[in-house]
């Protein structure tokens, strides 16, 4: 913008004056703060528009304390789960007048503390975290010591004293399971994505050790998983869990190894959509059919679930309100809502499509099919 340009901006003294109030009036309604009459609020709204004045941000900090800012760590918005929940946080915050900063983590806690004191530095007013590492929660702690809320999106931090956004993953990945199990499969794999932290309690004798992984995402699900089967006395079989990586590469890597097993599973349940992707494209490249083959049942249901041939059966979360209310317990917090913190759990649903079939044997089907012929 030139100089003149700059010069020629309308004072927050005119902007008043066009709309008929107090100069205190029209800078608590344009700053949004303090009390105003919701008549006197559009007045002066107006003017500003009519005029094309733009609030000094720098100046309205000073006043009411805040940037009215916020910040977005995630670690993959390439996943559509979190680029999806990122559009409920964008929506609530602009409905209200913030701005949204977003940080992409890549899975690297480095740089998700690198970015927590970049967005700290620039004094946002609060964050929305989908932590990398769930066990550290050293640096989120001492943000949330100076003063900054944060609001959990997806992931827990087990002792961190935060509102947490997500659903029941237990009984979500324990109902998937079940209804894999009800189609006669007995041999199902899980792509968890996880990392190499996960693998030595994935894979003790049993899933032992699940249970402490119980308050994470990947832990949750795994354990859900480990229930259904055991339930159907079933003992889980080590070799087909999965933690190689979130990417689609990983799990297409992931799904390549498992069916080269000398008994591999009928089923796969991958933890999220692009794990699901994953095992499209390793089947796509070993020559195999879903569901004929191997069936597959994701987390997620994605825009290109339904699109493809045959249509993913899926755990459907409600990702764009899982964001929207992580946007709201946030904005709370930052006006100063005193309360202990809360655990928001939204509902899923099953979506069945026609990714998963009765298992096949040489005498016929077993269990029951309900998307074969």
């Amino acid at each position: 913008m030139s100089g003149s340009a700059r010069r020629s901006m309308p004072s927050i003294e005119v902007v008043a004056k066009e709309a008929g109030v107090s100069t205190a009036t029209a800078g608590r309604a344009l700053g949004g703060y303090g009390s105003v009459s919701g008549k006197s609020r559009e007045a002066v709204l107006a003017a500003a528009e009519r005029l094309g004045y733009r609030a000094n941000s720098l100046a309205r900090s000073m006043i009411t304390g805040l940037t009215h800012t916020l910040g977005v760590l995630v670690p993959d918005i390439e996943n559509p789960f979190f680029s999806r929940a990122l559009r409920g946080i964008a929506d609530v915050a602009h409905e209200r007048g913030w701005e949204v900063l977003l940080v992409n983590t890549d899975e690297d806690l480095s740089l998700e503390r690198k970015a927590l004191g970049v967005l700290t530095e620039r004094r946002v007013d609060g964050l929305v975290v989908a932590p990398t590492d769930t066990a550290d929660r050293d640096a989120l702690q001492d943000v949330i010591d100076a003063g900054i809320p944060v609001v959990l999106l997806d992931r827990r931090v087990p002792g961190l004293d935060a509102d947490t956004v997500g659903i029941d993953n237990r009984a979500a990945a324990k109902d998937a399971t079940e209804r894999l199990l009800a189609l006669g499969h007995r041999s199902i794999a899980l792509l968890t994505g996880g990392d190499e932290k996960l693998r030595p309690r994935l894979a003790r004798p049993g899933l032992r050790g699940v249970e402490r992984l119980g308050a994470t995402t990947v832990g949750a699900r795994a354990a859900g998983y480990r229930d259904a089967l055991v339930e159907s006395g079933i003992e889980p079989r080590p070799e087909l869990v999965s933690a190689e990586g979130f990417r689609r590469e990983d799990a297409a890597a992931a799904t390549t190894r498992l069916l080269g097993l000398p008994d591999p599973p009928t089923a796969i349940l991958a933890l999220d959509s692009l794990l699901a992707l994953g095992v499209l494209q390793a089947l796509r490249r070993l020559g195999l059919r879903c569901p004929a083959d191997v069936s597959l049942v994701g987390f997620d249901d994605a825009d290109w679930a339904e699109a493809i041939s045959p249509p993913l059966s899926v755990v459907a979360q409600p990702v764009y309100e899982l964001g929207a209310e992580a946007g709201r317990l946030l904005l709370d917090r930052v006006h100063g809502t005193d309360r202990r913190p809360v655990h928001r759990r939204l509902p899923t649903r099953f979506v069945e499509r026609e990714s998963a079939r009765s298992v096949r044997t040489p005498a016929g089907l077993t269990g029951r099919d309900s998307t074969s012929p």
